[in-house]
């Protein structure tokens, strides 16, 4: 069942990404790294299209990490790279664009960042890549003593820059913005995916609670015995974790258990541990 999930998610952030780049950034000019904003800046100056360059690039930089990295390069890497390159490459065939879908560069722009970071964030969180520069940035890691997340940058920030001169300021402009807001996006994304809550309930009714947890969502519990303060009554405390649309549940079944429980809910970006996240 996860690895089916996983792989619904690795193709539906592969279609999402192609979207983005196809509809939004390729028609404006918006380089903002890696193969895309390479093969972006490439096709107004040579014969072959963008959605070719992205199929081309990829091909190489997969080549590349078979011959320098092995098997390492993963099964999964190579088939969100395929997909995201074919599907580029059927739109530009079968939905020929040769303009932007608006006079409004910014507001295209909100979307192009948006829907390839979201595309993005659900390949990362399958634990994938679309391969790309993210296989240069393994070469280099395997092979120099660079700092791979500057190096990368460096690349990104020189691709993002090059649109000054391919195309004009105010697409140089709107590259070197979107370069910058990815990465916070693509976190933010990623993060938003494993949100989880933790729960801490001070409670009279430890065995109901203890068993709904176990039993109904299937997560485990610890539990601590102590003394309020003020009332000098002991209770129980229950410590657990669940995803997000588990909380509302959880919640809503200690209250009609135990009306006089006291619940503390916190969130936490990212659980790891078994029901969860592996390391």
């Amino acid at each position: 069942m996860k690895k089916f999930k996983n792989f619904i998610m690795m193709t539906f952030g592969c279609i999402l990404l192609s979207v983005g780049v196809y509809f939004f950034k390729i028609p404006n000019g918006f380089a903002t790294g890696g193969v895309t904003g390479i093969a972006t800046i490439l096709a107004p100056v040579t014969p072959v299209s963008a959605g070719a360059w992205i199929w081309i690039l990829n091909i190489i930089m997969l080549i590349l990490g078979f011959i320098f990295l092995g098997s390492k390069n993963g099964i999964k890497t190579v088939y969100c790279s395929m997909l995201y390159s074919a599907i580029a490459y059927i739109l530009e065939t079968v939905i020929p664009i040769d303009q932007p879908l608006s006079n409004q560069p910014l507001l295209e722009l909100v979307y192009a960042m948006l829907i390839t970071s979201v595309g993005s964030a659900m390949i990362f969180d399958s634990n994938a890549s679309s391969g790309g520069t993210d296989i240069a940035a393994l070469i280099l890691k395997k092979y120099t003593s660079l700092d791979v997340g500057k190096a990368l940058l460096i690349v990104d920030f020189a691709v993002a820059a090059s649109t000054f001169f391919i195309f004009n300021v105010q697409t140089g402009l709107f590259s070197l913005l979107g370069l910058f807001s990815k990465a916070f996006i693509v976190d933010a994304v990623i993060e938003n995916f494993n949100t989880c809550k933790y729960f801490v309930v001070i409670t009279n009714k430890r065995d109901e609670i203890t068993q709904f947890i176990i039993e109904t969502l299937h997560h485990g519990a610890t539990v601590n015995n102590v003394v309020g303060e003020y009332t000098k009554e002991e209770k129980a405390m229950i410590h657990t974790v669940c995803k997000r649309i588990e909380a509302i549940r959880l919640r809503n079944e200690i209250k009609k258990i135990d009306p006089h429980a006291f619940i503390i809910i916190t969130t936490s970006s990212e659980i790891i541990g078994r029901g969860f996240r592996s390391v």
